[in-house]
Parts: C-alpha cells; sequence; structure tokens
C-alpha cells in the first residue's frame, strides 16, 4: 500500500513509467528461459561426461594417459569436429551449436531467445569449468608431498628453476623476436612451458620400479618445485593479462605477494593442521572431514583472487597445507570422486575451445601459428632437457632420464592453456599451440622415458661383466 501510494503520482511521468514497466517483462523472460538454459546445461553435462569417460578409456588401453584422452574427446566434440560443445568466443553463434539447434526445434524459440540461452549456458560450463581447475590444483596441492624434497631437495630445487627458466626465457623470448608475438601472450606461452606433470611422471616411474632410485627423487621432487614456481608464474602473467600491460613495479609486486603467499600459507600450515584436525574430530556428521576441506580450499581460493593473483593459487596453497594433516590419505580418497565429477569439465572444455582449424598449413595464412606451435614443441623438449643435465656432484645419475621425466606437462600444461584461453589474451593460434605442446610432450615422454632407464640398467648390468 504504501509502495503503491509512492509510486501512483509517479507514474504520471513517462519517464518513470517506461523505467518501471519493464521489470515484470524481464522477469517473466528470465523465468522462461531458465527451464531450457537447464536443459542445455545438462545436456552439454552429458556429452562431456561421455566424452570424457570413452576419451580415457581409450587413452588408458593405449597405454596413455587418461587426461589426454579427455582433452582429445573435447577436441572431437567441440568447435574443431561436431560443434556438440562451443562457446560464443570467436563470433560463434547459437546456431553453430548443434544442441542448441535441437533445442530450438524442440521449444520453438526465437533466434533472440536461443542467443540469450546459448550465452547463459555457456557461462555456467565455462564456471563449472573454473571450479574444476580450481578442485585441479587443489588436489595437486594435496599430492605435492613437499617432505619428499628433504633428501634430494637441492638437486631437484636446481634441476626445477633450470627447468622453469629455460623453456621459459627461450620461449618468451623466440616467439618475441622470431614470429613478432606481443610482450604478453608471448610471456604467457612462454610460461605455459613451465609445467611438469607430477602424475604422469610419477605413474611411469612407478612401472619403471625407478620412483625410489635416485633418478625418480629427483624428478619428482623437481617437479613438485616447478609447480610451486609455475604456479606462482602463472598467477603473475594472468595478473599481467588482466591489465594489458607490464608495469615493472605491478610485476615486483606481484611475484612478492604470489611467493608470500604460498610460504606464508605453508608457514602457517602447522597451526591450520591443529585446527583442521580438531574440528574434523569434533563434527560426527557425514562429510566431516571434505566439507571443512573444501571450505578451506574455496575460501583460499577466494584469497588468491581477492589480492589480484589467481585462485588457483589460493586452492595449490590449500593443498600443500593440508598435505601435511593427519588425516591427508583419508582427505586423498574424499577428493577423488569430486574431482571425477568436475575436473573432466575443465579438461573437455579446454579442447572443445581448441579450433585446430587455425592451423590448417592448406591454408597460406596458418602456416605461421603452425610453426609455432614446432617452435614451442621443440623448445618444451629442450628445455627440459637441458634441466637434466644440470644436476651436479652426481657422476652416475642418469641426466637425460631426469631430462625427460620432466618433459610431460599433462595437466598443469592445460590450466595454464585453459587460463589463457579464457582470459582472452591468447589468440587462437598460439592457444592451439600451446594446447598441441602439452599433447605431444605428455604422450612422447612415457616411452622416451622408457628408453632412457632401459639404456641405463642395460649399461649397469654390463658394467659388472665388463670388470669381472
Amino acid at each position: 500500500m504504501i509502495l503503491d501510494n509512492i509510486l501512483t503520482p509517479l507514474a504520471l511521468s513517462g519517464s518513470i513509467a517506461a523505467l518501471w514497466t519493464p521489470i515484470p517483462y524481464l522477469a517473466t523472460v528470465e523465468a522462461d528461459d531458465a527451464p531450457v538454459i537447464l536443459s542445455g546445461v545438462l545436456l552439454t553435462l552429458v556429452v562431456i561426461y561421455l566424452a570424457s569417460k570413452l576419451g580415457a578409456e581409450v587413452a588408458k588401453r593405449l597405454d596413455f594417459p587418461p587426461v589426454l584422452g579427455e582433452l582429445v574427446a573435447g577436441v572431437i566434440v567441440g568447435v574443431s569436429a561436431l560443434h556438440l560443445m562451443i562457446f560464443p568466443e570467436g563470433g560463434l553463434s547459437a546456431a553453430d551449436s548443434v544442441i542448441m539447434t535441437a533445442l530450438q526445434g524442440l521449444n520453438q524459440l526465437s533466434p533472440e531467445a536461443i542467443t540469450r540461452i546459448f550465452e547463459s549456458q555457456s557461462e555456467v560450463i565455462s564456471v563449472l569449468a573454473e571450479i574444476g581447475v580450481i578442485i585441479l590444483l587443489f588436489e595437486i596441492g594435496l599430492e605435492s608431498d613437499l617432505r619428499q624434497l628433504k633428501e634430494v631437495g637441492i638437486q631437484a630445487t636446481v634441476v626445477a628453476c633450470v627447468g622453469v627458466a629455460a623453456p621459459f626465457a627461450a620461449g618468451t623470448a623466440g616467439l618475441m623476436l622470431l614470429f613478432h608475438v606481443a610482450a604478453i601472450p608471448a610471456i604467457f606461452a612462454g610460461a605455459a612451458l613451465t609445467a611438469t606433470s607430477i602424475g604422469i611422471t610419477s605413474k611411469v616411474l612407478s612401472e619403471l620400479g625407478q620412483l625410489k632410485a635416485k633418478e625418480g627423487q629427483i624428478i619428482v621432487g623437481a617437479a613438485v618445485i616447478d609447480d610451486v614456481l609455475g604456479i606462482i608464474v602463472l598467477a603473475v602473467v594472468a595478473s599481467l593479462a588482466k591489465t594489458g600491460e607490464i608495469d615493472v613495479a605491478n610485476v615486483i609486486y606481484l611475484i612478492v605477494s604470489a611467493t608470500a603467499f604460498l610460504i606464508g600459507s605453508i608457514l602457517l600450515g602447522g597451526i591450520f593442521n591443529k585446527t583442521f584436525v580438531a574440528i574434523v574430530e569434533t563434527l560426527k556428521t557425514r562429510g566431516n572431514i571434505v566439507i571443512p576441506a573444501f571450505i578451506f580450499a574455496f575460501f583460499m581460493a577466494f584469497l588468491g583472487n581477492a589480492i589480484h593473483l589467481e585462485a588457483i593459487l589460493g586452492a595449490f596453497a590449500a593443498g600443500l597445507v593440508l598435505d601435511e594433516t593427519d588425516a591427508r590419505n583419508e582427505l586423498d580418497e574424499l577428493v577423488k570422486p569430486i574431482a571425477d565429477l568436475l575436473v573432466p569439465i575443465f579438461f573437455v572444455t579446454v579442447g572443445a575451445r581448441a579450433d585446430l582449424g587455425v592451423l590448417n598449413p592448406a591454408v597460406p595464412a596458418n602456416r605461421a601459428g603452425l610453426w609455432i606451435a614446432v617452435f614451442l614443441v621443440l623448445v618444451a623438449i629442450i628445455g627440459k632437457l637441458i634441466a637434466g643435465w644440470a644436476v651436479f656432484g652426481q657422476p652416475d645419475i642418469n641426466c637425460w632420464a631426469i631430462g625427460v621425466g620432466m618433459i610431460p606437462r599433462g595437466e598443469v600444461g592445460l590450466v595454464f592453456a585453459g587460463i589463457g584461453s579464457a582470459s582472452g589474451i591468447l589468440d587462437k593460434p598460439l592457444e592451439v599451440s600451446i594446447i598441441i605442446m602439452v599433447i605431444l610432450t605428455t604422450f612422447l615422454a612415457p616411452p622416451f622415458l622408457r628408453v632412457a632407464f632401459g639404456q641405463a640398467m642395460e649399461s649397469k648390468a654390463v658394467e659388472p661383466t665388463s670388470e669381472a
């Protein structure tokens, strides 16, 4: 009644009436769109989960990492092939989407309505993918056992630092000087070359029985440090991408704040671990471990984002902190099914956004992008091989195996590609070149690692015979 008394005189004004009347109309439009948006999201999730599972199973049977199967499956269902899962970026419209076309036919929607639904559905999937990558980095943090670094700390640190610096410097400088790529995209692509996948390398080392060997310990330790350094580099570069310019003072601030954030989180971890264990013991209902863990992970991700870094930096730091708790093993098992549900959305989305057509050599304009892909692959391999030879004071160490073990980028490299794509800082040829680099380095590393350790084991088997 009070609102009516106020609005009745004002309604005489045409301008006020014009502002007032669209409100219920907008509400009606949103209500009408909501069920169709939900249908689009559900159909897209069906496509994502079918593609990720089929891709992972095929990759597993071919003795390749399942994550590569998920990525390739994303490429197949995305803009490069089937158009089952596409996004508005790059000038694509609802008419290009098979799912949107089907929904338009089923619901008799106007072109304007299906455009709104397409954009909203894409935003929902993108948010789910971002949550997926936050959970992925949280899981990687949990698996990054910092205690393993004590025995090979110095050697692993040297290998990691060279393995980050060499490909980053060579990749960035090469892209700028040889291909005339702008500074920030070149820096971002160079940063993507720094990654090393712990999971893929550890799996192969375990199969070869070399995980506890000196080389295996150095590789895993260096991969852990690689992740820490790589995430700091990613946080800095992604923050630069938001501003679009390189300010020395801002770069220094970002490096210092990212480093302080991670180190501070680890140092305060001992205090938080006791609190976490006490909370877990106090709670008696379902989810007493995993819910507090995700509250902490999401809050740390929020803090990372709030200080103008990246949410994934906070999630990674949370994983490193909780890795030290007594409940770590149980937490690992509880996080896996949640990661299984959300992380594939990220991997398939990265593949779906990649338009491989931009590297078609039959089109003359695409050949420069193809050469960029070749360049990135070479730098990615050579940069890590150089790192293997940075080991000092170990005359009998297999430097070749250490270098090869650092090559696979895997899921960590895809994080760089995904964030670069979402930020809009990478053009399509550069984005696809990074994805190709990730795929090839991850495919090549396992067989090369088997060869490297096979040669080493053969030589060690021959040595006693020759002495005899």
